[in-house]
């Protein structure tokens, strides 16, 4: 007799057949979204539709529109994409690198990237996608998988997953191709239906759809944003680092301490080369410093200050905190709650007349503005002005926005983009999420420094998210120059951190799914340890120990 399980599907209970994939439940407790499904939640882990029943269960069927759904459709496109390159051009190699515009960059080797190429490429993908092929991940020993990735000229994979103390792992057949399966996918090529690709400077921009499910009709050029991807990329490549296998090389082979000052010496470099140009721009005495959440911002202020005092110059901060309009004017969500995050809730009009006047060298009573309360305190200003050889320097989210600073001309300003542009992947084929370096900072930052645990610190991190989208990412291609706060070595450090307060989300919060996967990520990585790290490093503003006193 077949074994029943009783599963809870979309909120319909089934008995369910033992070993049936979900594909086949969601036909008697179909999706509730508007989209069609790609993945599932099952008992707070992510998988594909091909998952088959194991035991009794609550499965939720997932779309695009969520930040799971959409990781499985461009994880699968990307699959797409390079089982068609082994078909139209076997002996090209194709490397995932920085996300454009929403899209993923990819470099091609040993083959021109022409309208020929192209067309090919789009061709034999639209072929993929009409046969709606069935994707196969299997599990198998790595013994196996390591002859596999050799004999297919994979050899990153295979150094890659040579490292892995596991003894089997998940594969990805489709077609020629064979790739490691690192997260679940669309479990036919049918259902990938939406993407385009076109040239982008050496390589090729592959495009997905938008969590509504359409193309983007408009595709925003990001030349600043790409050159600093090809300058981390040599930066990269003077420590012999490309991917996650060559870093734990370097570590198992006890160079990690020089791979740690090489890369903090390449953003000793850029910092002094940003100091370098202030000082050589004799109008430009306003520095702007913006950048998403955990990227670093406040340690590259402290480290630009230290190297402007080299050129003569004085750097004076002045915070934006104490230009909140009061509480009862700020602007609101819809849901009623107060919106600190948008431009509209700082004064600036006296934010802009104060700007005006220290830059005239005129004395000014900067405002004190208590959160307590919500308003000014009526009975403190501090008085400031800017003397000669003094640079004002102020560092926050809207940074970069020229409403911020529209009464300031633009020859008086030097704005500065801070991100954790992360350029590791894990092979040629798996990225490394750049927001997830960022959220992971924040996590161990959070929990060391906040008494906020991770399951609080990941809850919060979509509302993040979506501030950065609104008030931050649309502005950064207006930055004089774009620092790269991320460093190779970084997730290697990060690891014991992370595990050890990932581990405390427990089963069934909410939080768990996003915890368990990026507790997954980190196995991946051998660690480098802490007291390799000079105290003046950005990962020190998360970690402890930093020279400019956090914690």
């Amino acid at each position: 007799m077949d074994k029943k399980l009783k599963t809870l599907v979309n909120g319909i209970t089934i008995m369910a057949d033992e070993g049936i994939p979900v594909y086949e439940l969601i036909k008697q407790a179909p999706h509730k979204g508007k989209l069609s499904p790609i993945g599932a939640i099952i008992n707070g882990h992510l998988v594909g539709l091909a998952y088959n029943l194991r035991s009794p269960c609550t499965i939720d069927t997932i779309d695009i529109s969520s930040r799971e759904g959409m990781d499985i459709y461009r994880r699968t496109a990307s699959t797409i994409l390079y089982a068609a390159v082994k078909d139209v051009a076997q002996n090209a190699k194709v490397v995932v690198g920085q996300s454009i515009s929403g899209g993923y960059f990819f470099e091609v080797y040993n083959h021109v990237v022409d309208d020929g190429f192209i067309d090919m490429l789009w061709k034999r993908m639209k072929e993929i996608v009409e046969e709606d092929i069935e994707l196969k991940r299997k599990w198998i020993t790595v013994e196996e998988a390591m002859d596999l990735f050799r004999e297919n000229g994979e050899e990153d994979t295979f150094k890659f997953v040579s490292q892995l103390r596991r003894a089997e792992v998940p594969v990805v057949f489709l077609g020629r191709f064979i790739g490691y399966g690192h997260g679940p996918l669309a479990y036919k090529t049918g259902m990938i239906d939406k993407f385009e690709i076109c040239p982008y400077e050496h390589g090729i921009v592959l495009n997905f759809p938008n969590a509504c499910g359409n193309l983007r009709c408009v595709r925003t050029n990001q030349p600043k944003l790409f050159a600093t991807y090809l300058e981390s990329k040599r930066w990269n490549e003077l420590i012999h680092i490309e991917n996650v296998a060559d870093l734990n090389e370097q570590c198992i082979g006890r160079r990690g301490a020089e791979v740690v000052k090489v890369a903090e010496a390449l953003h000793e470099k850029k910092i002094s080369q940003m100091a370098d140009e202030i000082a050589s721009r004799k109008d430009a005495r306003l520095v702007l410093i913006a950048g998403p959440s955990s990227s670093g911002k406040t340690t590259v202020s402290k480290r630009l200050s230290i190297q402007l005092k080299i050129h003569g110059l004085e750097p004076v901060s002045i915070s934006m905190d104490n230009y909140y309009v009061d509480r009862e004017k700020t602007p609101k969500h819809p849901d009623g709650s107060y919106n600190f995050e948008c431009i509209e809730a700082l004064d600036l009009d006296l934010f802009n007349s104060h700007l005006e006047k220290l830059l005239d060298g005129k004395e000014i009573d900067a405002p004190v503005f208590s959160f307590n309360t919500g308003v000014r305190d009526p009975y403190r200003t501090t008085k400031m002005k800017l003397g000669k050889g003094q640079v004002l320097i102020t560092e926050g989210i809207h940074g970069l926005n020229d409403k911020l600073t529209q009464s300031v001309a633009a020859s008086r300003k030097y704005k500065i983009y801070v991100s954790a542009l992360t350029q590791l992947c894990l092979d040629n084929h798996n990225r490394i999420f750049t927001t997830d370096t960022r959220l992971c900072r924040r996590i161990i930052r959070d929990r060391l420094f906040r008494g906020t645990t991770a399951a609080k610190t990941i809850e919060g991190w979509a509302s993040v998210r979506a501030g950065e989208n609104k008030y931050i990412f649309p502005f950064q291609e207006n930055a004089d120059v774009i620092f790269n706060s991320a460093l190779p070595y970084e997730h290697s450090l990060l690891k014991p951190y992370a595990e050890r307060f990932l581990a405390e989300v427990p089963r069934g919060d909410p939080a768990f799914m996003e915890a368990y996967r990026l507790a997954k990520f980190f196995s991946f990585f051998i660690p480098v340890l802490s007291r390799e790290v000079p105290h003046n490093s950005i990962l020190r503003e998360f970690i402890g120990g930093s020279a400019f006193s956090y914690a």
